[in-house]
């Protein structure tokens, strides 16, 4: 594993619109937008993200070098069978040390040839009795994303479509098919997310790994456009970076707050307030919304750099 590793805890706000498009389907709801019965506010999956960002560095990953050996391979994909990767990693693992701590060493080649694992974990006790039972056939991931959840309640609708043309034989003297779709007319949703340097150190994410999250994250929407999810657009990225509060001479405390945290996420993220503009009852854009970041060089807590990287 590179000792390049995250050293500094973050904790990040992403804040994202749709306009007339489908987020996230519910299967459970006919892929209707996902919804909060209690508020009426649209709520996304924490995997629904992390599809995109792993759909973006699969196709935009950079070329791999030898300084540090990691490789940019997605492990969750569409058509993987994924107990055949794992057994594979064992293979190898078996084939460059033998026998001994061979989980260990086969959860290590998946970390450094999956940058997935590397930052959001993964189960790893398929396919290969040998991590069935193993301590490290669980990989806890440096990177955590909460479900993301609109500011107002949102109305999901129904739109009838038709078609010219019919799929099967027995429809073909039908002059057209019918069919819907579901879309949020507008919302603006926010989610969280940390970075823990305790288990970055454990699966080898690296800063640039960290770089790549923060670009994937900007750009996932740009690369995944389609009719369903109409216009998805990113409009902040506010990253708290954890740095200490000791002197040069105190490093290693310095290091160890930065590491811990030096304030509670939840704090900082109250610094970004959103609110609707005076004389709105309700979002139809986001130019009907008022965001503000109060956090400033002088009231920002000892120890915490703000980087607002939509900017």
């Amino acid at each position: 594993m590179s000792n390049d590793y995250v050293h500094n805890r973050h904790d990040f706000l992403l804040l994202f619109e749709v306009s007339n498009g489908n987020p996230n389907g519910d299967p459970d709801a006919g892929n209707m937008p996902r919804i909060d019965p209690n508020t009426n506010k649209g709520i996304i999956s924490d995997v629904c993200l992390k599809r995109k960002v792993r759909n973006y560095v699969e196709q935009f990953a950079p070329a791999r070098t030898t300084d540090d050996g990691k490789g940019y391979n997605i492990f969750v994909r569409q058509g993987e069978i994924l107990g055949n990767t794992i057994k594979d990693a064992v293979k190898k693992a078996d084939e460059q040390g033998g026998k001994e701590d061979l989980p260990l060493r086969a959860r290590d080649w998946l970390c450094r040839e999956f940058y997935d694992i590397r930052a959001f974990g993964g189960v790893l006790s398929v396919g290969a009795d040998v991590m069935k039972g193993s301590a490290f056939g669980q990989v806890r991931g440096p990177v955590q994303l909460t479900f993301s959840q609109s500011f107002h309640p949102i109305t999901p609708l129904e739109i009838t479509i038709t078609r010219c043309a019919v799929t099967d034989e027995k429809d073909k003297d039908k002059e057209r098919t019918m069919g819907n779709k579901h879309i949020v007319p507008y919302a603006l949703y926010a989610a969280k997310g940390y970075v823990s340097p305790a288990f970055a150190e454990k699966t080898g994410f690296t800063q640039s790994d960290l770089d790549l999250l923060f670009e994937a994250l900007l750009y996932m929407f740009e690369h995944d456009r389609s009719a369903a999810r109409g216009e998805m657009v990113v409009r902040g990225l506010y990253d708290f970076e954890h740095v200490g509060t000791q002197p040069e001479t105190n490093a290693a405390q310095n290091l160890r707050e930065a590491r811990l945290g030096c304030t509670h996420a939840h704090k900082l993220f109250e610094g970004i307030q959103v609110r609707l503009k005076e004389g709105r009852d309700f979002p139809e854009s986001f130019a009907d919304y008022e965001v503000t970041c109060a956090w400033t060089e002088d009231n920002l807590p000892r120890g915490v750099r703000l980087h607002q990287r939509h900017n």
